[in-house]
């Protein structure tokens, strides 16, 4: 039996330990949001975060990381208010949404190490692929994370999950349906 921490909970999983970490969230734990791109560790859509490491976890054997803490994007912040998830919505990065859990965490992960970092920085950090090309907005929204992140800046949190459409526009008028 494989022994870590999830999202700040423990965990057993009755598993090979051979079995990836991606497997074991997903189909094991029931996170999906950690998604499966390549199988082959390029892409960074799996990516999660493992002793403040960056891991893929389609690489990351369960077995490997016995007694280790891992974070995954629905641990990242239940909310929604990490800096980087605020930034993301802030500057409109997500098209497709596919790649976004993984490059969060990978944004997440990077930040702690450097709260200040450059535009060259965080293109050579944040290595994950996107099809849709956002990579722009990726720096942009990292670069606006880590003043938020520093107490420079401040960025509204949206409606948290599950709040209805009538009482989001309350918080936030620019959520106001428009007539039809």
């Amino acid at each position: 039996m494989t022994r870590f921490t999830v999202n700040n909970q423990p965990v057993q999983y009755r598993l090979d330990p051979k079995t990836p970490l991606l497997w074991a969230l997903r189909d094991a734990s029931n996170l999906t949001g950690a998604k499966y791109g390549c199988g082959t560790g390029d892409c960074g859509a799996c990516t999660v975060d493992v002793d403040g490491e960056a891991v893929k976890s389609c690489q990351t054997m369960i077995g490997a990381i016995e007694g280790s803490f891992v974070t995954t994007i629905e641990g990242l912040s239940r909310d929604r208010s990490h800096p980087v998830q605020l930034a993301w919505l802030a500057k409109n990065v997500t098209q497709c949404g596919f790649c976004v859990p993984g490059m969060v965490m990978a944004a997440a992960v990077f930040l702690k190490k450097n709260r200040n970092p450059s535009e060259d920085e965080i293109r050579a950090g944040i290595t994950n692929l996107c099809r849709c090309g956002v990579y722009p907005r990726v720096v942009d929204a990292v670069l606006r994370a880590a003043r938020v992140a520093r107490g420079d800046e401040n960025i509204e949190a949206g409606a948290s999950p599950g709040t209805s459409p009538d009482e989001a526009a309350k918080r936030v008028p620019a959520l106001t349906p428009t007539p039809q």
